[in-house]
C-alpha cells in the first residue's frame, strides 16, 4: 500500500563525505529512512535508454513507458514503512535532474554535503592502505598516484558528485548544503538546520554509541568494496587524518583547488 503522505528527500554528497554517518543518525528517527548508495537513478537511466534501442524505436510508446519512469520512486519505496524518504544518489547530475524533472512530479529537495576533495582522497587513501582487501588495492595499480587516479576516473563515483554538487549550486531554492567540518564539529546545531530545511519537527538525535547503518533489516557486504568501507566511529568527532600529508603531488596540483 503506497504511504500518500511519504515525502522524498536525495542526499547529495561524495563518497567519504559523512553519507554513512548522516544515515546513522538520521535513521535513530523511525520516521525516516536515509538510505544507502542507491540504485533508484540507475533504473531512470537505464529504462530511459531503453528508448533508444531497436525495439523501442521500432514501436514507439512513448506514453506507456513514461508512465513506468514516472511511477520509479513510489513502486520502489512502496513497502517502506517510515514516511521520509532520504535517497542517495547524484540527483543533481544535469541528465538525472532532467529525468528528474520531467517524471518526478512531485518536486523533491536536496541535502548536499561538502568536504575538500583532497580531504576525501585522504580518507579514500588512509582507508585502502590499511585494508589490504579495499578495491583500490585489486588493480594492477603501482603506487598511491595510480590508485588515487582510478578513484578518480570520470565515470567513478567522485566524479560524478562533484558534477551533481557543482549543478546543485544552481538550484539554492531545492537544496541545503552542509560543510562536513561543520557536521562533525557541530551536529546538533547542523542537524537542526536539516529538519528546518525538511520541514519536520527535529528529533532528539543522539551523537555518542552510534550504531552502524541498517534499513529495514539490511546492511551493507563490504565484501564486495574492502572491509570497513561503510563502518562509522560510535562518536562524532573530526579526527585529523594523517594521509593528508601522504597525497602524491602531482594529485595535489590537481585537485587541491577543489575546496567548499
Amino acid at each position: 500500500m503506497v504511504n500518500q503522505n511519504r515525502k522524498l528527500f536525495f542526499l547529495v554528497a561524495q563518497p567519504r563525505s559523512g553519507n554513512t554517518l548522516f544515515a546513522s543518525i538520521m535513521n535513530q528517527n523511525k520516521e525516516v529512512a536515509a538510505t544507502a548508495n542507491s540504485i533508484t537513478l540507475e533504473i531512470m537511466k537505464d529504462l530511459h535508454l531503453l528508448k533508444k534501442t531497436d525495439v523501442f524505436e521500432n514501436f514507439s510508446d512513448h506514453l506507456s513507458l513514461d508512465n513506468v519512469l514516472d511511477n520509479v520512486f513510489t513502486n520502489y519505496y512502496q513497502q517502506w514503512p517510515q514516511r521520509i524518504i532520504i535517497d542517495r544518489g547524484p540527483v543533481m547530475a544535469p541528465a538525472n535532474f532532467q529525468l528528474m524533472q520531467k517524471h518526478f512530479k512531485h518536486g523533491f529537495k536536496c541535502i548536499v554535503i561538502l568536504r575538500d576533495l583532497i580531504d576525501v582522497l585522504a580518507s579514500y587513501m588512509q582507508w585502502y592502505t590499511e585494508n589490504p582487501d579495499a578495491f583500490p588495492n585489486r588493480y594492477n595499480c603501482k603506487n598511491d598516484e595510480e590508485k588515487l587516479g582510478m578513484i578518480m576516473n570520470k565515470d567513478g563515483a567522485v566524479a560524478k558528485d562533484l558534477e551533481a554538487i557543482k549543478n546543485a549550486y544552481k538550484y539554492p531554492d531545492i537544496c541545503h548544503f552542509v560543510k562536513y567540518d561543520n557536521l562533525v564539529a557541530q551536529p546538533e546545531q547542523e542537524f537542526r538546520k536539516i529538519y528546518q530545511f525538511i520541514d519536520e519537527p527535529y528529533f532528539n538525535h543522539k551523537f555518542e554509541n552510534l550504531q552502524q547503518v541498517e534499513v529495514n533489516g539490511m546492511k551493507y557486504d563490504d565484501t564486495i568494496v574492502g572491509k570497513n568501507m561503510h563502518n562509522i566511529r560510535s562518536v562524532v568527532r573530526k579526527v585529523p587524518n594523517p594521509y593528508i600529508d601522504k597525497i602524491p603531488e602531482r594529485i595535489r596540483q590537481k585537485y587541491e583547488h577543489i575546496r567548499f
